[in-house]
C-alpha cells in the first residue's frame, strides 16, 4: 500500500541474504521520485560493497553513507521520504526513524531481520513491530528451491557481522540452514544426503 497519508508513515522490508530487500527499496525510492517528492537514499558506511544501494540484480540507486543513525535526522532535513538500506549495522535507528515519521516524513527502512546464526538483528525486530508496514521477502533455498527466510553463512567466520555476498552467505529455507557456519567441505555433504 502506498504512502497517502499527510502524518509521517515507518515501512520494513525484512528478509533474509537474497530476497530482494534493496531491490523493494529502490523501486519505492524510485516511485516516489516520479511522484515528485524529495527523497534521499541512506547507508551505513560499513557496507562498502558498492556506492550507492546496489541490488543483487544489479540496479543501483545514489546514497548518502553514513557513519551511525544520528546523522540522518541533518540529512533527511528536507527529504519527504527517507529510504535507508542494510539498516541492520545502524545502532539506535528506531528512535531516530520514529522522530523523522513524527515530523510527516515516510520512513522506508530494509535490513535483514536475523543475523547468520538466526537470532533478531540489531534495530529491525523493534522497527518491525512500530512499523505501519511490513513486508518480509523471501529468497530461493539454494538446496531444495523452497522459499529461504535465513541467510547461510558459507564463510570461515563467527563475527556477527561479516560484509558480503555470494561466497560468504547462502539463502536457505529452515530445512536447509544452519547456526553454525557451512563450508565448502560440509556443503558437498549436505548435498549428498539429500
Amino acid at each position: 500500500m502506498p504512502h497517502t497519508h499527510s502524518s509521517g508513515w515507518v515501512e520494513v522490508i525484512a528478509g533474509g541474504m537474497f530476497s530482494g530487500k534493496t531491490e523493494e527499496l529502490i523501486r519505492r525510492l524510485r516511485r516516489s521520485t516520479y511522484a515528485n517528492q524529495t527523497v534521499i537514499s541512506i547507508k551505513p558506511a560499513v557496507d562498502n560493497r558498492s556506492e550507492g544501494l546496489a541490488s543483487h540484480s544489479g540496479h543501483v540507486l545514489d546514497a548518502v553513507e553514513v557513519a551511525n543513525a544520528e546523522a540522518i535526522r541533518v540529512l533527511a532535513k528536507d527529504a519527504q521520504v527517507v529510504g535507508i538500506d542494510e539498516a541492520q549495522f545502524l545502532e539506535d535507528l528506531e528512535e531516530v526513524v520514529q522522530d523523522l515519521a513524527n515530523a510527516g516524513k515516510r520512513v522506508i527502512v530494509a535490513g535483514l531481520d536475523m543475523d547468520y546464526r538466526g537470532i533478531p538483528f540489531g534495530p529491525i525486530p523493534a522497527l518491525m513491530a512500530t512499523a505501519e508496514m511490513v513486508d518480509k521477502l523471501h529468497a530461493v533455498c539454494v538446496c531444495c528451491g523452497d522459499a529461504a527466510s535465513r541467510s547461510q553463512r558459507i564463510a570461515d567466520s563467527d563475527n556477527q557481522v561479516l560484509i558480503g555476498a555470494k561466497g560468504v552467505y547462502e539463502a536457505r529455507c529452515r530445512a536447509h540452514w544452519s547456526p553454525q557456519p557451512v563450508f565448502s567441505s560440509d556443503r558437498r555433504m549436505d548435498d549428498m544426503e539429500d
